[in-house]
């Protein structure tokens, strides 16, 4: 049966742990692609900083704790697309949340800024996340880091999301992304670790490169 059938089925942790081969050739691509991607990028992130910078005079990154794989937590990278007082007002904006379950996501969220807007459409804000794929915080492909206060609500099947390492995309940002709810994203995420092997994660970065030049349903 399909995870994506039946929310019943549950990921052997121990089987996933053990593909020593696969996790280690996955290690090595994320290193070797994360690398060239910052050296071949490096014009377009200079220019994005530049326009971060010059919109509102605010930093350029943004920092924001994450939880990975095994439940550690870790610093994430990511340009800044908001205005710099965006995390205050969430409290008061969660009443206008887009999503079901433990995720906020807001179609015309007005803590976006115009710079912001293009990044987050075009996936660029996540660039700097090579960076946490250098230190071995996120892989390229992976499912997508939660919040501690979203994993606070998880359920143990939720968890299972936790067993490998995020990263910076994966099956539900490359395909159905905010078409679909908190439950479509963790199954999705499921069927993802549950198939996962090189040419997938291929797959997944192939797609991932065609939405940033025509971009599904992120915001």
């Amino acid at each position: 049966m399909n995870l994506l059938e039946s929310k019943a089925v549950l990921l052997n942790k121990d089987k996933i742990r053990s593909r020593f081969i696969y996790h280690g050739m996955k290690r090595l691509f994320d290193i070797v692609a994360a690398t060239c991607g910052i050296v071949i990028l490096s014009p377009l992130m200079i220019i994005i900083a530049v326009l971060i910078k010059a919109e509102d005079h605010g930093p350029i990154f943004y920092k924001q704790v994450r939880v990975g794989r095994n439940g550690k937590t870790f610093k994430m990278y990511k340009f800044r697309s908001m205005f710099v007082n965006a995390d205050q007002m969430l409290e008061e904006l969660k009443e206008k949340n887009d999503v079901n379950g433990p995720m906020f996501k807001m179609k015309k969220d007005l803590r976006i800024t115009k710079v912001g807007h293009f990044i987050r459409e075009h996936s660029l804000d996540e660039l700097p996340q090579f960076i946490n794929v250098i230190k071995g915080d996120m892989s390229l492909v992976g499912p997508r880091p939660p919040l501690p206060s979203e994993v606070e609500q998880y359920t143990d099947y939720d968890k299972q999301r936790l067993y490998v390492i995020p990263g910076c995309t994966g099956l539900w940002q490359a395909t159905s992304r905010n078409e679909v709810g908190f439950d479509g994203m963790v199954k999705l995420d499921l069927e993802y670790i549950q198939r996962a092997n090189m040419f997938y994660d291929f797959l997944i970065i192939c797609k991932t490169i065609f939405v940033i030049f025509k971009p599904n349903s992120s915001y």
